[in-house]
């Protein structure tokens, strides 16, 4: 059964008003990044187009690729079942990590 937040405030942000973007190659399902959204930005990204987080260490709009030119063109945003985290499927261009790799999950963890 498929359901439609109706709202950008009927998701379940925390208590800094943010919640987690999981952020996926709508093509290949190569995940890209994680980042973090407020309504705001939500609401930015889903009329433009474009993805636009909330930067927690410049405590303002991030809109991904304004200086670099590394655009995300979002494809869908979807929530999972519990409504606070987000899943958006874009389409990339050119790297999605500030590191300059497509991804920025890159490095494994060893124990």
């Amino acid at each position: 059964m498929t359901t439609k937040v109706e709202s950008v405030k009927d998701l379940h942000y925390d208590p800094d008003g943010l919640i987690p973007a999981i952020v996926q190659d709508a093509e290949n399902g190569e995940v890209l990044m994680l980042a973090y959204m407020n309504a705001e930005s939500l609401k930015i990204s889903l009329e433009e187009g474009r993805t636009c987080f909330w930067s927690r260490s410049r405590q303002q709009l991030w809109r991904k690729g304004e200086t670099s030119g590394h655009i995300q063109t979002v494809q869908s945003i979807t929530t999972d079942c519990d409504r606070d985290t987000l899943l958006v499927r874009v389409e990339q261009v050119g790297p999605a990590c500030h590191t300059g790799t497509r991804s920025c999950f890159t490095e494994a963890v060893n124990w």
